[in-house]
């Protein structure tokens, strides 16, 4: 492989900032229809929004698309360096297309989160059935919750945790490990770049639970702090403090439930 896509020489090309600007509408139009889908269930009459809607097949796919929508929303900001960085390689490095090797970059990305997405629903239907999620799609379990807030911060701590992130905070390092030539090239990094992402962000993700799956204030957290994980430069610093800070709410929880 030969580039000159250098950490002290990267500079946004004319492609990069036309591939940065699609990734910003796709990433907007996300945001708006979350939006609209909170503002909806907000306008709900108050009977309808504490009752539980039956899990038929159209609601199933109505989750599934929330679900992978927010994904997108949430994740795909924060992999922007990753796929400017594979743009500005495979430009360098003559891959065929190099325009169509990011789009499939970014789908096979996406693919792994939409994956997540059908898993994430089919558990919120399995929580919904044993009582712990109430129709506002947040934890209606004081045990629940603090289960998750613990696992979570534990979870910041492990070194799964610790090798994910080691691939999603360098993009560089990423590129020299698995670069492949070519389309399908480009999608078996998109799908590595995914699996590892997913690995860095699953139990964060799993918060949604405690806070609400569709509470925008929560999915906003959840997606800044994610971001910050992967581009602050103080190492495993932040995601340690992250995880203190969710193992002792965890612990707060189970010692004041009423406070």
């Amino acid at each position: 492989m030969t580039t000159n896509a250098d950490a002290r020489t990267f500079r946004l090309s004319g492609d990069a900032i036309t591939t940065l600007l699609a990734l910003a509408v796709v990433v907007s139009l996300c945001w708006w229809y979350l939006i609209e889908l909170a503002t909806d269930m907000a306008a709900m009459p108050m009977a309808d929004m504490m009752t539980f809607r039956p899990w038929t097949a159209s609601y199933f796919l109505m989750m599934f698309l929330m679900w992978a929508v927010m994904m997108v929303a949430m994740m795909v900001p924060s992999a922007i360096p990753m796929i400017l960085l594979y743009r500005q390689v495979a430009r360098h490095s003559r891959v065929p297309h190099p325009a169509l090797g990011t789009a499939l970059f970014v789908v096979a990305y996406v693919a792994v989160w939409t994956l997540f997405s059908l898993a994430a629903t089919t558990l919120q239907w399995q929580l919904e059935q044993a009582a712990l999620l109430s129709p506002m799609m947040a934890s209606n379990s004081v045990v629940f919750s603090a289960a998750i807030l613990i696992l979570a911060g534990v979870y910041q701590w492990s070194p799964w945790k610790d090798a994910c992130l080691r691939h999603c905070h360098g993009p560089f390092t990423f590129v020299m490990q698995h670069w492949r030539p070519g389309l399908r090239g480009a999608l078996t990094m998109g799908l590595h770049h995914g699996a590892y992402c997913l690995g860095c962000c699953l139990l964060l993700m799993a918060l949604l639970f405690v806070g609400g799956v569709m509470n925008l204030t929560v999915i906003a957290l959840i997606a800044v702090l994610v971001l910050l994980e992967k581009v602050l430069p103080w190492g495993r610093s932040p995601s340690r403090l992250l995880g203190a800070i969710a193992i002792a709410a965890g612990l707060a929880l189970l010692v004041w439930p009423q406070g």
